[in-house]
């Protein structure tokens, strides 16, 4: 087993079926101005958090594979440069990969995964 990761947590994601809608109530509680990214095939849109550099953040998400609801918030774990031997241990535990890993240009990569009990939860990777 190796050491303890810095954070347990890297990132998170709260559905929403209105990103606009859902980022000016965000930016409006909290005072704080969301920035706009674009990733992947097909393009994911979400609105980020504002954080001090190396600090846990996380966005708005609008994705078909999540829902707002009671059980919308998203985690990722901190898998620290271990992401395929964590992905490759899902199945075998009782889980299902939903998103295989997938590269975010500049800040590592990441992978969706159903536990045994139905939580979707996300692994990272900074390497």
């Amino acid at each position: 087993m190796r050491g303890q990761p810095k954070s347990g947590a890297v990132w998170f994601e709260i559905p929403c079926a209105d990103l606009d809608r859902a980022a000016r109530f965000y930016e409006t509680i909290l005072d704080r101005r969301m920035h706009r990214e674009e990733f992947g095939e097909p393009r994911d849109l979400m609105r980020v958090f504002p954080a001090a550099p190396g600090g846990v953040t996380g966005a708005l998400v609008k994705r078909p594979f999540r829902k707002p609801g009671r059980g919308g918030t998203m985690v990722y774990l901190n898998c620290d440069g271990e992401l395929d031997a964590v992905i490759g241990r899902v199945r075998e535990a009782g889980g299902l990969i939903l998103m295989p890993r997938t590269a975010i240009p500049g800040h590592g990569a990441f992978a969706c995964l159903k536990d045994s009990e139905g939580n979707h939860i996300g692994l990272h990777t900074s390497i």
